[in-house]
């Protein structure tokens, strides 16, 4: 590792299009709380709209649910038939893929399956002395509901992340909802849909879509837990449902920060923050060094670069808005920010990187070395890319396996286990005052 490049703050030539921070300026801790700054869940007035779909699903069912997609997404269906899928319409979409992209999302399933089988927890039991027998029971959960987004983009790489996670855990049925604002079905969706074997699709989405899956409606199966990121009114709705069903997360806007020795070369930095701002106006993009002059020259790639993108105006308003090149003094410095910001993207553009993983408390997903774009992740390196963000990665883990399972502890008493047991729960439960307890357990010991 370099020895760090001493600045004061750093004036640019390119201000309006990115902040940049020094650690050395005595408002930076200000500013940096300020750009990190965010509420994954809306004003009022979006949860008053939320609560009254909601409550609109609940009541009424399939008839709520066609309002509102007609509304929102600018529909005119009458009945759910012309709101689901078939499995033949999903199996078409596949074949008719390109053989390019139906042999690139085939070969990512088979990796994304690959890892996720790793995951895979077993049940466990053991046996004491007394003939006493512990354990856990892993059981997959019955049904899962999976959000793909739509709109301002497809992801049928998010069909894929969510979905084989379901699979492998041994969930029984699958149901995905997609919203398709004008009627526009997205063939990718749909080919990774049938790729992942995805019991049930319906082109629905925003908070009718939460609700339906939560309480289920004449057409739609209600769920045991929904997974998959949405638009503030999705996250308003996980929210307002969470105890009805489980969630994964609630998913704020897609975030990556940087880490680089000054090494690397400034052009792949700069693709690397517009891979995750092309997202949309919020998402966030930071790079971090030691190295003054390596910050200008990813600045002036940023700059040089950006009328390239096709999506140009919203990274533009992504940097804009949230993001930043900071100038910190050391490694050391750099790590102790990672674990402040706890992003949900993290690439270590440095030598060695290894060395950095035993002081990285908080990352959703940590990328190692020059080469590992974080865009790999994205797609078909293996690992889930559905990810705390918002700081979250503090308590949160990436999607998988565990989150569509639940475990129940085993419990199987002999004659003489209960006895010695039941004489340490009476003096316990007695102490709390709870003598039913302390009767029952009394009621095994023996003479």
């Amino acid at each position: 590792m370099s020895n760090p490049t001493s600045s004061t703050a750093v004036s640019s030539q390119y201000a309006d299009t990115i902040a940049r921070l020094s650690t050395s300026e005595a408002d930076f801790n200000h500013r940096l709380d300020t750009l990190l700054d965010w509420e994954g869940v809306s004003d009022k007035a979006v949860q008053a709209r939320v609560e009254e779909i909601l409550a609109s699903v609940k009541q009424r069912g399939d008839a709520a649910v066609i309002e509102a997609t007609n509304r929102f997404d600018r529909l005119s269906v009458s009945g759910m038939d012309e709101l689901q899928l078939t499995p033949a319409q999903l199996k078409r979409a596949f074949d008719n893929l390109p053989t390019e992209q139906r042999e690139a999302l085939s070969s990512a399933a088979e990796r994304i399956k690959r890892y996720h089988e790793r995951q895979k927890p077993n049940s466990w039991q053991y046996e004491e002395a007394d003939g006493t027998v512990l354990g856990q029971k892993v059981t997959p959960l019955d049904r899962a509901g999976i959000y793909v987004p739509g709109g301002k983009a497809a992801y049928p790489s998010s069909v894929l992340m969510n979905a084989i996670p379901a699979h492998v855990a041994g969930v029984r049925e699958i149901v995905m909802v997609v919203p398709t604002p004008d009627g526009v079905l997205n063939e990718l969706v749909l080919a990774a849909a049938h790729l992942a074997g995805v019991d049930y699709v319906f082109t629905i989405g925003g908070a009718q879509a939460i609700a339906a899956l939560a309480y289920g409606t004449e057409s739609i199966p209600r769920v045991d837990k929904i997974v998959g990121p949405g638009n503030i009114y999705v996250a308003t709705a996980k929210r307002a449902v969470f105890g009805q069903v489980g969630i994964d997360m609630i998913a704020g806007p897609s975030e990556i920060m940087v880490v680089s020795d000054g090494l690397t070369d400034p052009d792949w930095l700069a693709m690397d923050l517009f891979s995750q701002a092309e997202h949309d106006e919020d998402a966030q993009a930071i790079l971090v060094s030691w190295d003054a002059q390596h910050l200008d020259a990813v600045e002036a790639a940023i700059e040089r670069l950006l009328p390239s993108l096709e999506r140009e105006g919203i990274v533009r308003e992504s940097l804009r808005r949230r993001g930043a090149l900071i100038l910190c003094q050391d490694a050391q410095e750099a790590i102790v920010m990672i674990n402040r910001i706890a992003p949900e993207h993290l690439e270590l553009s440095v030598s060695a990187p290894e060395v950095w993983l035993d002081d990285i408390r908080h990352a959703g997903a940590i990328f190692m070395g020059r080469y590992t774009a974080e865009a790999l992740g994205d797609y078909c390196a293996g690992p889930n890319h559905v990810l705390p963000t918002s700081g979250t990665a503090r308590f949160s883990s990436p999607l998988g396996v565990y989150d569509f399972q639940k475990r129940s502890s085993i419990i199987h008493c002999s004659a003489e286990g209960a006895s010695e047991l039941g004489k340490i729960a009476s003096v316990l439960a007695r102490g709390e005052s709870l003598t039913a307890h302390a009767r029952s357990a009394e009621y095994r010991i023996l003479d």
